[in-house]
This record gives C-alpha cells, sequence and structure tokens, in this order.
C-alpha cells in the first residue's frame, strides 16, 4: 500500500513526465515545420500527438530496444538537434535516444560522429501530386500527404482527378475527406470552393479536374509540371491503358495502387531498388496483402531458406461485394459483406514472386473475406530448409523490425491481447503478431502471423514508394 506521500510523489512525476512531453512535442512541431524534419518515434508519428500518448511510446521502447528511455533523454536529444544545421531529414528519436545512451557520449559528441551524412547539403526540389480516383485509398493518401506536407519539399497534394465534377459532388467529396467511419476524423480544415472546384485543406488548394480521357488531360492549366500522378482507380492495370496518362500535359510519372501488369512491381523496404528512375515512369505498388506478406517473407527466407507454404489471407470485406445478396460477376461475392465470411481467390502468393523472385512458385494462396470493414491478416504456414527454435524465428524479426531495410515495414507487436481493430491506423504494411507464432517440434514447420490494417497502412507504404519513385526521401536515422 503507497503511503499518501508516495502517493503524491508518483502523482508529481507523471505531472512533470506530461509537462516533458509537451516540451517535447514543441520541439517535433518546430523542427517538422520550420526545418522539414520529420520526428517519430519507433516509427511512430509524434506530430499532433497526446502528451499521454508520446509518455506511452516511451515505455514501448522497454518491449523494442530492451531497456526504458526516459523522456528526459529524449528531450535533450530534441533539443540538442535543434542547434545543429540539419534539415530535411526524417529521425526516430527512440533509436537515436537508445544509441546515444548505450555510449559515453555527450549527446553533442554522438550526433558529430554519428550524423555526419546529416549535415550535408540537401538540394531537393519538390514533386507537384496529381490523385487520380478519390476512393478509399484515394482519401487516405489525400490526408496523408496534407498531414506529411510540412515545410513543402517532397510531395504536394495538388489536384484529384475525377470522371466528372460539379457542385453537390465536390460537397460530397469534402465531407468524405473530412468524416471517415474507420479512420476517424481529418484533423484538419476542409472548405470547399465552388467557383474554382477544389477544396481548401488546411488552407491549400486541391484542385477537382473533371478527366473523363486522361490522354486529353491538361494539368498545366492549374500551375502543375512534371506531376506524379497515383492511380487508384482501379480502372487502368497495365502498362497500355496506364500510358494514357503520360499523353496528357502535366504527368511525367504514374504509381499504380494495385498489382500492374507488364510494368515493376515494388513494395518499398523490399526491391524498391530494381527502379531506374532515369527509364521507369509508370510502376505498381503492388496489393495490400503483397506489401504484408513480402517483408516477413524476406526476412524468413533470407535467414532459414522456404522450402514452400501456403499463405491464407483474412481479409476486411471491400466495396467490390454487395451489402445485400444480389448477382456478382464472381461466386460467393454477391453474398452480403457484412453477414458472411466468404471463400475467394487472392493472387498474392504469385504476386510475391515479383518482388522476391523465385519465391512465389512455391507458396499457394487463398482469402476469406470476413465481416469487418478494414483490418485484415495473413497466416503464413511454411516449410523452412533450415531448421529454427521459437525465440530464435522471433528474434530475427524483432531484429528487422528494428534495424535495416525493412524497420518502416514491419512492426514487432507482443501485446497478448492484440486483436483486428488494435491495428486500424498503424503505419507499418505488417504486423508480426510475437505471441501468436507456432513452431513444430524439428524446427522446420512454422505459422506466422501477420496483421495489416489494408486501407492505411497500404496507404502509407504507397507514400514511401512515392518519394522514392520522386526522388524527394529524406535522409533517415531509424
Amino acid at each position: 500500500m503507497l503511503s499518501q506521500k508516495e502517493y503524491s510523489q508518483k502523482v508529481a512525476a507523471r505531472i512533470r513526465n506530461e509537462r516533458l512531453a509537451v516540451d517535447l512535442s514543441a520541439c517535433v512541431h518546430e523542427l517538422f515545420y520550420n526545418r522539414g524534419i520529420e520526428i517519430v518515434m519507433f516509427r511512430n508519428k509524434l506530430i499532433d500527438t497526446s502528451a499521454s500518448h508520446v509518455l506511452e511510446l516511451h515505455q514501448y521502447a522497454k518491449d523494442f530496444v530492451g531497456t526504458s528511455i526516459n523522456i528526459e533523454d529524449s528531450l535533450e536529444m530534441l533539443q540538442t538537434l535543434k542547434k545543429t544545421a540539419i534539415e530535411y531529414a526524417r529521425l526516430d528519436i527512440g533509436r537515436l535516444t537508445h544509441d546515444w545512451t548505450s555510449t559515453e557520449q555527450s549527446c553533442e559528441e554522438f550526433i558529430i560522429d554519428n550524423m555526419s551524412e546529416f549535415f550535408k547539403t540537401q538540394k531537393q526540389q519538390p514533386r507537384d501530386v496529381v490523385l487520380f480516383g478519390f476512393g478509399r485509398i484515394g482519401r487516405l493518401l489525400a490526408r496523408e500527404l496534407i498531414a506529411q506536407e510540412g515545410s513543402g519539399k517532397q510531395l504536394r497534394l495538388r489536384a484529384v482527378a475525377v470522371r466528372k465534377i460539379d457542385s453537390e459532388s465536390l460537397h460530397k467529396r469534402a465531407s468524405l475527406l473530412k468524416i471517415d467511419s474507420v479512420h476517424g476524423e481529418f484533423s484538419g480544415s476542409v472548405q470547399v470552393d465552388e467557383q474554382n472546384f477544389a477544396l481548401i485543406i488546411n488552407g491549400r488548394p486541391v484542385y477537382f479536374i473533371a478527366t473523363p480521357d486522361p490522354t486529353t488531360a491538361d494539368y498545366t492549366k492549374y500551375g502543375i509540371s512534371n506531376a506524379l500522378l497515383i492511380d487508384n482507380s482501379g480502372a487502368f492495370r497495365d502498362l497500355t491503358a496506364l500510358s494514357k496518362h503520360l499523353d496528357g500535359k502535366g504527368i511525367e510519372r504514374v504509381l499504380l495502387t494495385a498489382p500492374g501488369k507488364e510494368m515493376k512491381n515494388i513494395v518499398h523496404g523490399v526491391n524498391q531498388h530494381i527502379i531506374d528512375r532515369k527509364k521507369d515512369n509508370i510502376i505498381s505498388a503492388a496489393s495490400c496483402t503483397t506489401n504484408a506478406i513480402s517483408p516477413i517473407l524476406k526476412v524468413i527466407n533470407d535467414t532459414y531458406g522456404i522450402e514452400r507454404g501456403h499463405l491464407e489471407t483474412i481479409h476486411a470485406y471491400t466495396n467490390d461485394q454487395n451489402l445485400v445478396d444480389n448477382m456478382h460477376s464472381k461466386y460467393r461475392r454477391g453474398r452480403a459483406a457484412a453477414m458472411n465470411m466468404v471463400i475467394t481467390e487472392t493472387g498474392a502468393g504469385k504476386a510475391v514472386d515479383k518482388c522476391i523472385p523465385g519465391l512465389g512458385e512455391k507458396l499457394t494462396s487463398s482469402a476469406i473475406r470476413v465481416p469487418v470493414p478494414n483490418g485484415s491478416l495473413a497466416i503464413l504456414n511454411l516449410q523452412l530448409n533450415n531448421a529454427t527454435s521459437l525465440d530464435a524465428l522471433n528474434m530475427s524479426m524483432k531484429e528487422a523490425a528494428l534495424k535495416g531495410a525493412l524497420v518502416e515495414q514491419i512492426h514487432y507487436n507482443s501485446s497478448h491481447e492484440l486483436v483486428s481493430s488494435d491495428i486500424v491506423g498503424n503505419p507499418c504494411p505488417c504486423i508480426f503478431d510475437v505471441n501468436a507464432t507456432q513452431i513444430s517440434s524439428d524446427g522446420k514447420s512454422i505459422v506466422v502471423y501477420v496483421w495489416y490494417d489494408n486501407e492505411y497502412g497500404y496507404s502509407r507504404q504507397v507514400l514511401r514508394l512515392a518519394k522514392y519513385f520522386s526522388g524527394v526521401r529524406r535522409p533517415a536515422y531509424y
């Protein structure tokens, strides 16, 4: 039992830490808006984050890196960074603080010795972005493009192309952007400019352009040039169709938010290095499921080797299904989506081959659509070439989530209570469920559970690829 004095001391400590968290948030916002430095904590955003959540992320560090991180130390790191000349970077304050406090150096000495490349002048031209389509993915991309714009040196959302637009539909699109049943309210202002057919989002005009024929579109009329067009419409899937966007004026590159034919299918973090920015002007971001499973499969295949396996996706229902029983072009998808588990097909297993050559032919796959609007699960049943243990397998995932090429892709989650609603809004395309992992007695047969927000997590992955494709990725310390 705590004495009154001990209780009062704990309350005072909590208040002190919340004040420090407020100071930390002030540093985060100052660096973001004044110098284009985005601060995250173990891949979790800190912009517009409450003081209590900032403290919660400090507690998460114990599970992630094995030791607690004091908010005094992370605040000191940020205050020291403010004194440097670093600009236009993405820094994980959790990783930075952990690495620094593991040394005997002062904060200033650590930054000088370990971040020399961040002091180089970053000459970077921002890229205009046009969204082609404004559905589930399109609206999430719009939210994130605005939220991540900062000082405007990376991607700038300039326009949305739709089949047709009028005053009424513009108001409806504004409402859909502002309020979302799954992802909540957009934390910004959205105003309608009927005269110019634009939405004023956080003070920025975003034009809505009627584009029934992409070949005749002229985006230069709106001051847009050399833009990246992100096609999330679902209307075009192959190289010939997507090339129509390049026939219009103002578009230089095209990124498809779906599996693409006759083009490179890219999972950022896994195979973005195959992009030739001088030659490739149309690429695909693959599917949400391919983005969820490929990082995990790459770690397992590189570490142990995969002999064969089966992928089962438990996927949220989508707009392709019917609300009530009705005719559908595909069997079973015509049954009421919110009332049934629906077996359907998925090409995710074979699609892996496009980003991890040779692996797709070893995998079979199937899918079940279930009555949730968002949040999905991939179950990987794999036979390994080399035996391992449960601890070793989980540790390999933890290390991949902590450092290396896949730190933005893999979220290492050790919660015993994890369910689908918990992963909605997670920025990583795959959440590795530590406590669900199973392994056979001989160490060669494993079952791995991978959660993913098939809307938001995928949208964040699309933006990572968009920045890389456009050459506006900031140097990062993860």
